[in-house]
């Protein structure tokens, strides 16, 4: 593999909390336009793993490496500033402003008021956020409140994005659509996503990281992993 290839990786990635080895020399790499998918069980490390790639954790040890610039430690938005885009499990919205002018301050973050009003247009449109573009976002649904969280990362055109549980507590519909809206991101940007359900790992990922007690177990596609004896006891069992 071509060092150019590598936009993402981690060397010997340690993430203590006392005694407790929340992720142990973990050593990851990921490619240029590659979509790749975290899972495992409560407490396996992958969650924690996320949270040192997105700076809302600093490692105990390693390094975490975007595009040959060391970034371990960094905070987030020093990550962000690197054109990443980062969706984490804490919703990062205004609750007071509207949809639109949620998007609109993301945009314009990276962009002057004309393109910034042209990406807020474009993503409206994209994620057919037409009929709750004026709202307020405090004032919606959870699966809604999700989709502009995504169109809040996209709207800033990043070239690697950065997931935790994209999914969770969407309708089917609006899982169906967020599948469709990551495969399309995937066409020119290189994505990392943390998600549980099966069905939607399988409908976006060709790759999927599978964590155990703080270490990478495999890394291999939904469907080798889940005919694996070992990764079945481990994780997925009645769920594969």
């Amino acid at each position: 593999m071509s060092r150019r290839e590598i936009v993402l990786e981690t060397r010997n990635l340690s993430m203590h909390f006392g005694g407790v080895r929340a992720v142990e020399n973990v050593n990851f790499e990921l490619q240029e336009k590659e979509l790749r998918c975290l899972i495992g069980p409560n407490g396996a490390g992958k969650s924690t793993f996320f949270k040192c790639l997105t700076g809302q954790l600093s490692p105990s040890s390693g390094d975490v490496v975007i595009r040959d610039i060391p970034m371990t430690g960094r905070e987030s938005h020093d990550i962000a500033g690197l054109g990443v885009g980062i969706k984490t499990q804490v919703p990062n919205l205004f609750d007071g402003l509207s949809t639109k002018e949620n998007l609109w301050l993301s945009a314009r973050r990276w962009h002057d008021d004309k393109r910034a009003n042209i990406l807020t247009k474009e993503t409206v449109e994209r994620l057919e956020l037409g009929e709750i573009s004026r709202s307020v976002v405090g004032s919606l649904a959870h699966g809604q409140r999700q989709m502009v969280e995504l169109g809040m990362v996209i709207v800033a055109e990043p070239w690697l994005v950065l997931l935790d549980e994209p999914a969770a507590g969407m309708t089917d519909d609006e899982t169906q659509k967020t599948a469709e809206l990551i495969k399309e991101i995937n066409t020119t940007s290189a994505l990392i996503v943390v998600e549980h359900d099966m069905n939607f790992i399988r409908a976006i990922s060709d790759k999927v990281t599978l964590f155990h007690q703080g270490e990478i177990l495999m890394e291999d596609t939904m469907d080798i992993i889940s005919a694996d004896p070992k990764a079945r006891e481990i994780y997925l069992g009645h769920k594969s």
